[in-house]
């Protein structure tokens, strides 16, 4: 039987364009069923649902590691310079601005402020409860607004405010430029903040209306349309679970969890470097004239 789905006219006016990279999560447990439990086999016995657990996981510890799971999304940014989390949300990896040009402006985390949780307060400043004893929360922290209210463009030229200037004394009259810059705050673009309780990300209000790309790391297991793996990396897929169930059970010797323990850094090992996707002409590119002696 082959394993293409489609024929190619059913391929290329489908929305599954790409598929045949990936196997379903649903092959992946089948096709282990098959070739490691059993009689005759090193798992003896083990249950689908088992299966489907260790391989729902070594999912998630695939998407985080070797597997390129970032998703973006494009939006624009309101009034209120805050937007929700993806739904599959589970780590960034890098939030942009889209220019009039089209190139994509990096966005910087603002380290220097957060967004706690508000705690609501009377007039003599006591907290507030409800009927069940908890305290009462209010919407938006105000080191939130006060964050999304400043410019960060202008608070950096700010003379008054010596956490931007050297030594409180401004611009380096000798040099012509600050001395001593902290290099996570170098970046003329605007910050943002990520609320994780409430799962917001909070922006400075010098991207207002303007368009956001947000890149993330999902984990594979949000629908079931993710839950698939890369070819590259279905055999560390297997091994991870083969070790994973073995590990569990008492009546293994230890010298086979030690075998596929070994096997599986090997697997992973190798699907990381399959799933680099180094091309030798874009290699051969990038390191043309890397020889020759830069002047300064």
């Amino acid at each position: 039987m082959a394993l293409a789905q489609y024929t190619p006219k059913e391929y290329y006016n489908s929305k599954n364009q790409g598929y045949y990279q990936f196997t379903t999560i649903d092959d992946i447990i089948s096709n282990f069923l098959v070739s490691y439990v059993g009689d005759d086999k090193i798992i003896k016995s083990a249950k689908r649902t088992e299966i489907s657990y260790h391989a729902q996981r070594t999912l998630q510890e695939l998407s985080y590691d070797i597997i390129d799971n970032v998703k973006s999304i494009e939006v624009e940014i309101p009034p209120s310079l805050s937007i929700p989390l993806p739904h599959d949300f589970v780590s960034y990896v890098r939030v942009t601005c889209l220019a009039d040009s089209g190139i994509e402006r990096p966005l910087k985390p603002n380290n220097n402020t957060t967004a706690p949780v508000p705690y609501l307060q009377d007039k003599d400043y006591n907290y507030l409860y409800d009927d069940q004893g908890n305290v009462l929360i209010g919407k938006e922290s105000e080191a939130a607004k006060r964050f999304k209210n400043q410019n960060a463009k202008t608070e950096a030229k700010d003379s008054t405010d010596i956490a931007f200037l050297e030594e409180g004394y401004g611009y380096n009259v000798d040099f012509g430029k600050r001395f001593g810059l902290n290099p996570q705050d170098a970046n003329k673009n605007d910050t943002f903040i990520i609320d994780q309780p409430r799962g917001v990300i909070s922006f400075s209000s010098g991207v207002k209306n303007k368009i956001i790309i947000i890149k993330y790391v999902s984990d594979g297991l949000n629908i079931d349309d993710d839950m698939k793996i890369h070819k590259f990396a279905e055999e560390a897929m297997y091994k991870s679970i083969a070790l994973a169930i073995m590990s569990a059970k008492s009546n293994i010797p230890e010298y086979q969890i030690n075998r596929f323990k070994k096997e599986k850094k090997a697997a992973m090992r190798s699907a990381k470097l399959r799933l680099a996707n180094i091309n030798l002409e874009d290699l051969t590119q990038t390191m043309r004239g890397k020889s020759k002696q830069i002047k300064h």
